[in-house]
């Protein structure tokens, strides 16, 4: 399974000569693609081995190597020109389409040494029903994999310049979706401010080679035809593909945009853009092309990468393509960056960070840029993910079809798939969530007290933002006890870092179900029966803990639960752990995430609001861009608009709650505090902060401001000294007009 352009065919011709097999048979869906492979193949052979084609008038049964197309050898006329044996190997080009019935019958009747199947889209929507899922097909042998920052990374496709531009249309992506537009919505499509729109950006953002050979996709076949006639009364030279259109037609089109002026006739002319909808996703071996315009809604990452992949072919002269993505009004614009990322999770923290920095994560010479207006749009749409479960459900069955068993939430986490966190934030369980995708195989299979035991540790310990926790729940997975000194030694030894048995106490605390913010909240929890710490120095399972986890529906969850907790924080906090500091800059952390990492014993997030002092340390909880009040009122929910900003990467200015000056107790905490500590979001939006780390005071001085009655009040204006100086793209973040 390896993106679009990064040499599938050339692999497999690589793979027929190693293995050396003698008759080997190349499956497509168009002739032209049959030809194209067996143009790969002779590249590779030379004339070693005899090649021809079965299909489109070519007949030519006896060669060693036969291309062939589907349609054809489906026939009985030609599919019993062999014997099913008479192949030592079957390759299926885009192999996601093997489960049509048309493959099924070719599969069926022969009988290879090898079926090896190539695609860059291996999920499909239909992949739940029966017959229809490929890596069952395929056994679930996946022999390669590679995705495209892989691909990148390797130097095996082209580097690409992507720019995401404000679209002019105002039309949301549900109207886009409709059988039928009005002429009203239709003209907006069509208008000549978008063409000029589109041209004048095309043109500034230019190509690389002596013209212009571009592929533009937009939403419909009407609309294609429409701006392909404006582009040619303009001087371009266009053309619109669609379904309706046939081979031949099809051809001529793309040998065209291939084409160079000098080999210009009259009665073949280059094309600078072909217009399409969707025919031109898969199967189209254009290297030319040195533009890819999208004028559509990403309805999918899978549909994004297959047209971005249209233009990262390899051809001499042409060192990038650059990919022009006008981006409107649209519900699902979340997905361009989940696309181009590669990143599956789902995390809106994870999206966002990846816009903010799109550059640093694509390997090699390729660059991401978005415009302000595009950016805002991209989070205001990541703001609002709307239909998460259904992501979440598509994502199940993917992995399901993949692994060949249902899969635990670790399997989401190995193979990047959906965060297990937005998971859990959903369904409050994993167990829960197999109830509702496998319905009555997961009945009643737990109690209420195993249920009530999943859903605390899921809450507080899965986000693995430390380990100590998990690491006495791995050790009670297999005995029954462990002395808290033989637990201290053990895990200074897995994880480097010492811990005090107060510090074990406190985990043990968290896992009698003490870490809640209501008294409601631990008498509900405080049945989760665990274990105990008793006198003589002991962790010990209690006997209801022990008889559950003889459950194996109720053990597998837990495991469960502990592999994904230690491996977010082997992978996510411990590398960047800050020496004498649970912390780990820039990443993001609840205010429950504090009060854990605080042991303050018990959740404190619903009275830590913009300062809290725990102990020696203090803590500054900064909204950067605060919501506007509706009321003409200067404060909003007891938040006012203070003036809480970065002037550098070093200093921060921060404004202290209204009628707190310089001698109150509340800025004695800040001051005195031994270490202070910065965490910022940048909008409401947000439910975690960024941990900017830790501050000096510089300048604490009285000021005065009006309150919402109109009375001068005591505040007092802080200048803050990082120790480190803020990671760029995150301050870049911060300080932009871009707010949810």
């Amino acid at each position: 399974m390896t993106r679009a352009g990064t040499g599938k065919t050339y692999a497999s011709a690589f793979a027929m000569r190693e293995l050396g097999f003698k008759r080997v048979l190349f499956l497509v869906h168009r002739v032209t693609l049959a030809k194209q492979a067996k143009k790969s193949f002779e590249n590779v052979f030379d004339k070693k081995v005899t090649m021809g084609l079965v299909g489109a008038g070519f007949y030519e049964y006896e060669k060693d190597y036969v291309f062939a197309t589907v349609e054809t050898l489906n026939r009985d006329t030609h599919l019993f020109q062999y014997q099913p044996n008479a192949f030592d190997c079957i390759i299926l080009d885009e192999a996601h389409h093997s489960s049509n019935n048309i493959y099924t019958k070719v599969i069926n009747y022969f009988n290879p040494k090898l079926f090896l199947g190539m695609t860059a889209t291996p999920d499909k929507r239909d992949d739940n029903q029966e017959g229809k899922n490929i890596y069952e097909i395929f056994h679930y042998q996946i022999a390669h994999e590679i995705r495209l920052q892989q691909a990148m990374e390797d130097n095996l496709l082209c580097p690409f310049h992507y720019f995401g531009i404000s679209e002019v249309v105002s039309l949301d992506d549900k109207t886009l979706q409709a059988a039928k537009l009005t002429d009203e919505e239709f003209n907006q499509l069509t208008s000549d401010e978008r063409v000029r729109h589109v041209i004048e950006q095309s043109e500034y953002y230019g190509y690389s080679g002596d013209r212009v050979r571009g592929l533009i996709f937009c939403s419909r076949v009407k609309e294609c035809e429409e701006l392909s006639r404006k582009f040619n009364t303009l001087g371009y030279r266009t053309i619109a593909l669609s379904g309706a259109d046939n081979e031949e037609k099809r051809q001529e089109a793309f040998e065209r945009l291939a084409m160079d002026e000098a080999d210009a006739t009259e009665e073949m002319q280059p094309l600078d853009y072909i217009f399409s909808r969707d025919i031109l996703n898969e199967g189209v071996d254009i290297v030319e092309v040195n533009q890819v315009i999208m004028l559509r809604p990403t309805q999918s990452p899978i549909v994004f990468i297959q047209q971005l992949g249209r233009g990262l072919r390899k051809a001499p002269g042409k060192e990038y393509v650059v990919i022009l993505d006008f981006i409107g009004n649209y519900n699902n614009n979340f997905m361009i960056p989940v696309a181009l990322s590669g990143d599956r999770s789902y995390n809106a923290d994870v999206i966002r960070k990846y816009v903010i920095s799109g550059n640093s994560t694509i390997p090699g010479a390729s660059t991401v840029h978005f415009d302000e207006i595009s950016k805002d749009k991209i989070f205001k749409s990541i703001d609002k993910i709307k239909g998460m479960k259904t992501l979440i459900k598509e994502s199940y069955v993917s992995l399901k079809n993949r692994l060949g068993r249902v899969p635990l939430l670790y399997d989401f986490y190995e193979n990047q798939e959906i965060d297990p966190l937005v998971i859990i934030k959903e369904y409050k369980t994993y167990y829960a969530f197999m109830q509702a995708m496998e319905k009555d195989k997961y009945k009643n299979s737990l109690n209420e007290q195993e249920k009530l035991t999943l859903e605390y540790l899921s809450k507080t310990i899965l986000s693995g933002v430390r380990p100590d926790e998990l690491a006495i729940l791995s050790q009670l997975l297999y005995r029954d006890h462990i002395g808290v000194a033989d637990f201290i030694k053990e895990y200074q030894k897995t994880y480097g870092i010492k811990i005090s048995t107060s510090q074990v106490n406190e985990a043990i605390q968290v896992l009698q179900g003490h870490f809640v913010s209501k008294e409601a909240e631990y008498q509900k929890f405080r049945q989760i029966d665990i274990l105990e710490n008793d006198q003589s120095g002991m962790i010990r399972r209690l006997k209801s803990y022990t008889e559950r986890l003889a459950h194996i529906q109720f053990y597998t969850q837990v495991e469960d639960i502990i592999k994904v907790g230690i491996a977010r924080y082997k992978d996510k906090y411990f590398p960047g752990r800050i020496v004498d500091s649970p912390f780990v800059l820039y990443e993001k952390y609840s205010r429950r995430d504090v009060s854990l990492l605080m042991n303050c014993g018990k959740d404190l997030s619903s009275i830590m609001y913009g300062m809290k002092r725990i102990e020696d340390d203090v803590f500054i909880f900064i909204t950067y861009h605060k919501e506007e009040s509706q009321d003409e009122k200067n404060y909003v929910d007891g938040k006012p608009d203070y003036a809480d900003a970065f002037e550098d990467d070093l200093i921060f200015k921060w404004d202290s709650q209204i009628g707190k000056g310089l001698d109150s107790s509340y800025m004695k905490d800040v001051l005195e505090a031994e270490r202070k500590h910065l965490l910022v979001k940048k909008s409401d939006a947000e439910t975690s902060f960024y941990y900017m780390g830790q501050f000096t005071v510089v300048e604490a001085r009285n000021a005065r401001k009006e309150d919402n009655r109109g009375r001068m009040q005591p505040i007092t204006k802080v200048t803050m000294k990082m120790q480190h100086p803020v990671r760029e793209d995150l301050l870049r973040y911060l300080q932009s007009n871009i707010t949810a």
